[in-house]
């Protein structure tokens, strides 16, 4: 049967907080297979590596840092000092390879390494059930076209690494491995099932158009013809001079940019995140010429009930009863929420019904919909539940 534990520490000592994670996660468990270590971008990274490998001696690692906070059980879980949150899964059945690499020359032939070295430390050739990426916040479809050359497109679930202020602070860690710029992965050998819930919870609105020009994959240059900013503001009423530089990022968490799958079956979030001054946007994902985007729309209030929502819908698609939750979760959206957050952490605990959980806040979230493919987007939920047993 599958465990789990989550634990956290808000220790001003480095390696004490990831010793005392370490601990308190394993509590009762058989065999840690994979631990989810999430942290603070105040802490020294591989000390606090060291504290946790003190403890589960060889067990797998991977995490990142989070974006001013984590919530588990206990509630929001922020510190002056740092914080850093475990999820640790045990269970006789699964088996885990983690494997990582900075980004290299080629950020697609470096997926394609970390592939091969996953399946390598499981010792295995085949396939994984699902797993679970964490990468820097640039080019992360690069690194998921990689992987899948290798593996062919096994779900996945996941979210870039975060800091607290956009200022490219973020870490990327494994056992003997941290980071600023590359990708991390965790493959899943098991027969139980997983259920990954990857959503914006936006409303479409009635504002369309299409990509006539980009520079680059993710700056937006002209929808229609004509600039972006242009049409984004005509579109939602924002004054140009509130959407340029920085200020466009937070303009734009309840009134975000959309992308559909080929299905229709998923509206992929794409946040604009930067206003230029000849007028076109940086974006957070990549994006086509000749593709439609969508003007999304989602007040605040809209914003913490999805959260709710979300895993209650991962709960109830899982077979049988959960072991464990873990709860991928926008940064951006965090920062619309702002001070309400506790407000989010009250409904996670509602809908987990006593089964641990721990919410990290990412820079780019991951997943797949309904036969749709592996996706990476912004201002996005991706919640993932793991079954107890078959």
């Amino acid at each position: 049967m599958l465990k789990s534990n989550v634990s956290y520490s808000t220790d001003k000592d480095s390696f004490v907080a990831g010793k005392s994670c370490a601990e308190k996660a394993v509590v009762d468990l058989c065999e840690t297979k994979v631990a989810f270590l999430f942290s603070s971008v105040k802490y020294d990274q591989k000390k606090l590596i060291e504290g946790a490998k003190s403890v589960l001696g060889t067990a797998p690692i991977i995490g990142c840092t989070s974006s001013g906070a984590i919530i588990v059980p206990d509630g929001v879980i922020t510190s002056e000092n740092g914080f850093a949150g475990m999820l640790a899964i045990g269970d006789d059945e699964t088996a885990v390879g983690v494997a990582a690499s900075e980004r290299g020359k080629n950020p697609r032939e470096t997926g394609r390494k970390v592939a091969k070295e996953a399946m390598e430390k499981v010792g295995t050739d085949q396939k994984p059930a699902y797993f679970y990426m964490v990468a820097s916040p640039a080019e992360e479809e690069e690194y998921v076209k990689g992987i899948e050359d290798v593996i062919g497109c096994v779900p996945f679930f996941g979210g870039s690494a975060a800091d607290d202020a956009v200022a490219g602070d973020w870490k990327i860690f494994t056992n003997d491995k941290c980071f600023t710029d590359g990708v991390a992965v965790a493959f899943f050998y098991t027969n139980k099932p997983m259920v990954n819930k990857y959503t914006g919870a936006y409303h479409e609105t009635v504002n369309s158009g299409v990509i006539t020009k980009l520079n680059g994959k993710r700056q937006l240059v002209e929808i229609d013809g004509k600039p972006a900013i242009n049409v984004y503001s005509k579109w939602t009423g924002k004054k140009i001079k509130d959407l340029m530089g920085m200020n466009l990022l937070s303009s734009t968490i309840t009134a975000p940019l959309g992308v559909k799958d080929r299905l229709g079956s998923l509206v992929a979030i794409r946040h604009p995140m930067v206003g230029n001054e000849d007028l076109s946007m940086n974006i957070g994902n990549n994006m086509a010429v000749n593709t439609a985007v969508v003007q999304m729309q989602a007040t605040v209030d809209e914003l913490i009930d999805s959260t709710g929502k979300t895993l209650k819908e991962v709960r109830t698609k899982l077979p049988g009863e959960a072991g464990a939750y873990l709860l991928v979760h926008c940064g951006g959206r965090k920062l619309g929420i702002g001070d309400r957050i506790d407000e989010v952490a009250k409904q996670l605990k509602k809908e987990a019904k006593g089964v641990p959980f721990l919410t990290i806040f990412t820079f780019g979230e991951y997943g797949t919909e309904d036969h749709g493919e592996n996706t990476c987007g912004g201002l996005m939920l991706s919640f993932t539940g793991f079954a107890q047993d078959k």
